[in-house]
């Protein structure tokens, strides 16, 4: 096996940064909307809400940091190899299939990765940001022109994409733990480093550096 560098600086404290959020919000949430009873209301909405505007404020830099660096372009979808990667995730990784696609650092995610993403970044983020502000800002609804909506529309709207994003944490967590051992997916997002066939050792080098750069 043979180590290359995938997953800069920023990407591995975006990804954790927002993990910790999105617990955050989702074990307080479900409590403010009654589910169980831990922190107490008062505190757990107002951990929520803090965490929603630094969960927004790290959404919107990492926004700007996709677009500077070139880095959504990660999240282009494409169906090359993409039924070979439902083939794989089916039947494949529970027969040792050779994997059949090939991490680079300019390719990091698979086909199915991508659309998994995209989804996230066009569907439930939209979702959970517009109808959790629009929840937090219930009182100036008359001000603001949009007394026609419907608190309760609102709340159904947010805990839809709630749940969504439940789905998607628990799904993620599980790929998470389909590379060749266990936890070599998790420490690369620790370490930025995933371990690869030595075989794609030399394709790896066409593709990427793999010293580390600065960000």
């Amino acid at each position: 096996m043979q180590r290359i560098y995938i997953f800069k600086r920023f990407e591995r404290f975006w990804h954790w940064s927002q993990a910790l959020l999105i617990v955050t919000m989702g074990v307080t949430g479900f409590e403010i909307h009654g589910t169980y009873h831990w922190l107490g209301y008062e505190t757990a909405q107002s951990t929520h809400t803090t965490a929603a505007w630094f969960l927004i404020g790290l959404w919107v830099f990492a926004i700007f940091w996709h677009f500077t660096t070139g880095e959504w372009k990660q999240y282009i979808p494409t169906t090359e190899n993409l039924l070979a990667m439902m083939r794989y995730y089916v039947t494949g990784i529970f027969t040792h299939a050779p994997h059949p696609f090939r991490q680079t650092q300019l390719t990091k995610h698979n086909p199915l990765q991508r659309l998994a993403y995209l989804f996230v970044k066009l569907l439930i983020n939209p979702l959970i940001w517009i109808s959790g502000l629009l929840y937090l800002y219930y009182p100036q609804w008359e001000a603001l022109g949009l007394g026609w909506l419907h608190l309760g529309d609102v709340a159904m709207v947010h805990l839809f994409a709630a749940f969504l994003m439940v789905i998607f944490f628990i799904v993620h967590i599980y790929f998470a733990t389909t590379g060749h051992t266990a936890t070599s997916h998790i420490k690369a997002m620790i370490t930025g480093y995933e371990e690869v066939d030595d075989g794609d050792r030399e394709e790896d080098a066409k593709g990427a550096p793999s010293r580390e750069p600065s960000v």
